[in-house]
């Protein structure tokens, strides 16, 4: 089950960077965290960079909305996805929480 808390600035979850990979892409979850293959190398920032641009695009929010909280140098990282507004509505809240849940959800064949 993918790692996830409220707090006052909005909602933390795990992520697991497997950089390097051939493809940017969500490869369901890994122990508690969201597995993520990005295409970056783990320099210069690289990979987090793109993480952030990556998850901004999956979740369809701005880039400035998401911050990389720890981990920065490891595989393993927490993510803040921050609220709209300083006074969130629990639909705000639950919007969230669920977009971020569908990411973890294993693709659907056809």
């Amino acid at each position: 089950m993918l790692f996830m808390k409220e707090n006052t600035r909005g909602v933390k979850f795990k992520v697991f960077v497997q950089p390097r990979s051939s493809k940017n892409m969500i490869a369901g979850l890994h122990g508690d965290a969201l597995k993520i293959k990005l295409t970056a190398p783990p320099v210069d920032n690289a990979a987090n960079k793109m993480c952030i641009k990556f998850l901004s695009k999956s979740l369809q929010v701005s880039k400035s909305s998401i911050e990389i909280i720890s981990g920065h140098t490891s595989r393993t990282k927490m993510v803040l996805l921050r609220y709209t507004d300083e006074k969130p509505t629990r639909s705000e809240i639950s919007g969230l929480k669920q977009r971020i849940i569908s990411l973890s959800a294993p693709p659907k064949t056809a």
